[in-house]
């Protein structure tokens, strides 16, 4: 079985980190950095089909949460806190109800335990006109896509999946195929009756429309001891848009006891 990525940084109680759709460990480099700093030693996590890690036509998030705990078995991790954004949100909530030992308890950034209908399909469809033997330069995948994408900071996002596979060739590191594929596994819910015991919090942007009053009561029903923080001028990337605060929150969860 194939390990995925990690950046480990820092040394400490081990706390692991994982990104959202289309993103990677890099997204989530100051943070680690300033967990590290607070006396934790800082898995950030590359899921399949992201990032550096191994690309597979099979993509879900039982798969995900399988390839998390082989991780931690490499890494002699018998049980970590987890954080995780979006998909990464919805990964520590399976793995917290899959296998409850492995999880001290989780954070999950803006994403509830419901199905969600498909809604990459721009974003996907602009990623597929990057034609590279055409584009040389990161400017030039910008203003293609930009042609379909209007918000520079999605844009940008997006452009860290773009590097140099050659000195005169550029390339995605996604799996751009099979994630365009298997889109719908991203809006996949909680099995129902699920439950998870242990500590949880649910950081949600005000300003975002990925977690509504209307399924707090879903998550509680998964996580009866989950706490809700809403950080009211945040959007979906709550820890990029109000970092401080994210941290401050964040930190005050994991060492709570």
């Amino acid at each position: 079985m194939e390990l995925i990525n990690s950046q480990i940084v820092g040394e400490g109680t081990p706390l692991i980190i994982l990104h959202g759709f289309l993103g990677m460990g890099d997204n989530w480099r100051t943070h680690s950095l300033r967990f590290a700093e607070a006396g934790y030693q800082v898995h950030v996590i590359d899921a399949r089909n992201h990032g550096h890690s191994f690309h597979s036509s099979e993509f879900s998030y039982q798969l995900m949460v399988e390839d998390l705990i082989h991780y931690m078995d490499s890494q002699q991790i018998s049980s970590a806190p987890i954080i995780g954004h979006s998909m990464g949100g919805k990964t520590a909530m399976l793995l917290a109800v899959t296998y409850p030992e492995r999880a001290e308890r989780i954070v999950v950034v803006d994403m509830a335990p419901k199905y969600y209908p498909v809604h990459h399909k721009v974003i996907l469809d602009a990623l597929s006109t990057l034609d590279f033997t055409q584009i040389k330069t990161r400017e030039q995948a910008d203003h293609q896509l930009g042609k379909f994408i209007i918000e520079p900071s999605i844009r940008q996002f997006l452009l860290k999946n773009v590097y140099r596979k050659t000195s005169d060739e550029l390339g995605l590191r996604i799996n751009l195929p099979v994630l365009k594929d298997r889109v719908a596994e991203i809006g996949t819910a909680l099995p129902t009756g699920t439950i998870y015991e242990g500590e949880a919090l649910f950081v949600i942007g005000g300003k975002s429309n990925y977690v509504l009053p209307e399924d707090i009561p879903l998550i509680k029903q998964h996580f009866p001891k989950a706490s809700e923080v809403i950080i009211a001028d945040a959007g979906h990337w709550v820890q990029v848009e109000k970092p401080k605060e994210f941290f401050e929150i964040t930190y005050q969860f994991l060492q709570k006891r």
